[in-house]
């Protein structure tokens, strides 16, 4: 082998180094960021206790092989299963994804960061309980809210300005990359294995989209990050056993990440790695609904009131959006599931103006069943405004603006009633941080007896205790 060769196989791609240098030595300062993730920490768990409830959720969880257990393995939050560290990541990431009611981020490239904690906790689980098996110290929580931290960062900001969706990719494959990340930092590994494993993120790809649109929209939707999350453990536990990496995996001539599969475009970093995108996460506090349609879902529980009386003297509704919802969530025709209908802004809009309230069950087909709603997705017309698209994408401002306005058959109409901002955005914390709480103290007690639910709640409240707690011990709270 030439030197020239040898060289460039040993020089790296820069996103692969800069993620492993951050998971490895970036200090994570911000108090907020911190506190921050102690209620993503909340709300994500509590997402996943109340899928606890669907049956087509359950049934994908569990050991593969059924009545294994694992010895000192990861235990499931709400279940008694105790599995390997891989299995146990994609159980937890199906549970906090299944109702779609987890944190997101919203960019060039959508996603939930959260999804990362189904990796993060199985293996903090995991190596908390071999360390003391071994006489060591646990991992604590403060060591999963740090880890959060540093996965919604490699995620959000690859999000920034690297389009996934535009090439008919899902976005599970940047979870898949800041999982892989942080767990390998968190088994313990040098910075060569997290490169290593980084680089097999990459090359392992990603998903299609196909299941989150028509005329493929399905359940693959609901599991797809516990998928993806659990890979990332896999291929950490890889390389800090020693499995080689690939250095220009993004970056290589015809054979790259980048040529194959990105359209011959550099992928960029937008900014250094820091704490950002924990500071400017958005929580899903009010309904369990594709993001871009959260205002909107807002704006129709407004005029129930003012509509409830006369959905049958209903002429038109026009729903005012930005581009990205447009792209991803104006359905019109038939709904075949709960993960078609919860991905469509006039379904989300018309349970609304019906009910004056937006649950999970709306999505089941009992609901579905009734006429009403599609009489009024019929009646809906979707129109963009270019203002709504434009502060979308600024970073001073992140909103996802929607209006709804009804208009009736006898010429007169409701108020436009408009929300630039969600109740989980930044900018609303004050307003959504006590509806996050009564929202996680609702999903606790939909699973776990009374007194369970309190000693858990009242314990995640304190966030200095919270902190110190071993990881272990915070998990075995959780078994039931």
């Amino acid at each position: 082998m030439s030197k020239t060769v040898k060289k460039q196989m040993e020089i790296a791609d820069s996103v692969i180094e800069e993620i492993a240098d951050y998971v490895l030595d970036g200090e994570i300062t911000s108090g907020e960021a911190l506190e921050t993730a102690r209620y993503v920490l909340m709300d994500t768990l509590g997402c996943g206790f109340l899928a606890l409830q669907y049956q087509e959720c359950t049934k994908h969880l569990g050991p593969i092989v059924p009545g294994t257990i694992v010895p000192n393995g990861s235990r499931v939050p709400g279940t008694q299963y105790e599995l390997d560290p891989v299995h146990a990541a994609f159980n937890i990431g199906c549970i906090i994804r299944w109702l779609d009611y987890n944190d997101t981020w919203l960019a060039a490239e959508w996603g939930h960061p959260s999804d990362n904690l189904g990796g993060i906790l199985a293996t903090a689980d995991y190596v908390s309980r071999q360390n003391i098996a071994e006489g060591k110290s646990p991992l604590t929580v403060e060591d999963v809210l740090i880890a959060m931290v540093k996965a919604h960062e490699i995620q959000g900001v690859l999000a920034l300005d690297n389009s996934l969706n535009r090439q008919g990719l899902d976005h599970v494959l940047f979870v898949k990359v800041a999982t892989t990340a942080v767990v390998t930092t968190m088994l313990g590994g040098t910075k060569k294995q997290i490169m290593n494993a980084v680089s097999n993120a990459w090359v392992d790809n990603s998903s299609l989209r196909t299941y989150r649109h028509f005329p493929n929209t399905g359940s693959r939707k609901s599991w797809a990050a516990g998928d993806a999350t659990s890979r990332g453990v896999r291929l950490a536990l890889m390389a800090v056993y020693g499995e080689m990496g690939y250095p220009t995996a993004l970056s290589a001539p015809d054979w790259g990440f980048q040529d194959v599969l990105f359209g011959g475009k550099e992928l960029t970093l937008a900014r250094p790695f820091g704490s950002y995108v924990m500071e400017n996460i958005l929580f899903k506090i009010s309904y369990p609904a594709e993001f871009h349609a959260q205002t909107a879902a807002e704006c129709a529980v407004e005029l129930f009131p003012k509509v409830k009386e006369r959905i049958e003297e209903i002429d038109k509704i026009v729903i005012t959006t930005q581009e990205s919802a447009i792209r991803i969530i104006d359905k019109t025709g038939p709904l075949h599931n709960p993960a078609d209908r919860d991905h469509c802004i006039q379904y989300i809009t018309a349970i609304g103006l019906l009910f004056g309230h937006i649950t999970a069950n709306h999505y089941e087909d009992e609901t579905a069943a009734d006429p009403r709603i599609d009489t009024l997705r019929e009646k809906m017309e979707i129109v963009e405004d270019k203002q709504y698209s434009k502060d979308y994408l600024d970073p001073e401002k992140r909103s996802i603006a929607n209006a709804v306005q009804v208009f009736f058959k006898d010429g007169t109409s409701t108020d436009k009633v408009a929300y630039e901002y969600p109740l989980g955005h930044r900018f609303r914390r004050e307003e959504g941080i006590p509806k996050l709480l009564e929202k996680f103290s609702q999903n606790l007690e939909s699973h776990f007896p009374k007194q369970q639910a309190k000693q858990i709640f009242e314990l995640c409240e304190n966030s200095n205790k919270l902190k110190t707690i071993p990881v272990h011990q915070y998990i075995k709270m959780m078994v039931i």
